[in-house]
């Protein structure tokens, strides 16, 4: 089976000093997979991600990315996304004074209020919401539900996550996790989870560490993330299953 996603051997540079950023990135991520991208801040996990996207301008070295086996390195961001390639942020949505209905309708014209009542209820959030208003009323944790929704009302094949679950409260990383095994089964996609979270391993089925740009370890979840762990000097029970 095609894997949804490869980076073979990536390579990139700074368009402005040509300071390295990634060096021979490799990985993959299989259909229906949620894989995970673990590395401290500065590893690189950031510039990988809007790489993917094709969001930035950087300087190929060697390498490329594919997606359902096709070369899409050079591609421009609205091609990958046609291709069913998506990425939210690390801050959720500040569309201030739109209509959460409006504010899904911008991604999918087509989506109606059953669709959207649908989506609403998957990430948690109660039907009247399609007619609330994204403005100061909504907590932090609302928004980043409603940009999730945004983004599997578009029905991506892969969403890309870059630390979805930062700032949020220890007591709510169980239900998040859980959220995201619900969204890849509800839309039957892979999900590559940027984190440094051990929680991640709730829904998480593999992992891969970068270290200052570079691939260090990549497999089953539990193993990169005491690996990680280890690294960091982290004295945990890391990489452990709720389940287990």
């Amino acid at each position: 089976m095609t894997n949804i996603l490869e980076v073979k051997n990536l390579s990139l540079s700074s368009p402005e000093n040509g300071t390295k950023l990634l060096h021979k990135v490799n990985f993959s991520v299989a259909p229906g997979e949620i894989h995970s991208l673990l590395g401290k801040n500065g590893s690189g996990k950031s510039t990988l991600a809007y790489a993917l996207m094709g969001l930035k301008q950087y300087d190929y070295r060697r390498g490329g990315i594919f997606f359902e086996g096709q070369d899409i390195s050079r591609e421009e961001t609205h091609q990958r996304a046609r291709r069913g390639m998506t990425l939210t942020f690390q801050e959720p949505c500040r569309f201030e004074g739109l209509t959460v209905r409006d504010f899904f309708q911008a991604g999918n014209k087509k989506a109606g209020e059953k669709e959207i009542k649908k989506n609403l209820d998957l990430v948690g959030l109660s039907a009247d919401f399609a007619d609330r208003r994204i403005d100061e009323n909504l907590s932090g944790g609302e928004r980043k539900r409603l940009e999730i929704a945004s983004v599997i009302i578009m029905k991506p094949k892969l969403i890309i996550m870059d630390e979805p679950d930062a700032s949020l409260d220890i007591i709510v990383y169980n239900e998040f996790y859980d959220l995201l095994i619900n969204i890849k089964e509800e839309l039957n996609c892979s999900i590559l989870l940027i984190t440094h979270r051990e929680e991640a391993g709730i829904a998480a089925d593999r992992a891969t560490l970068l270290e200052e740009g570079k691939t260090v370890d990549t497999g089953d979840f539990r193993q990169v993330m005491r690996l990680y762990c280890s690294r960091m000097g982290r004295q945990t029970e890391c990489g452990n299953k709720d389940s287990e």
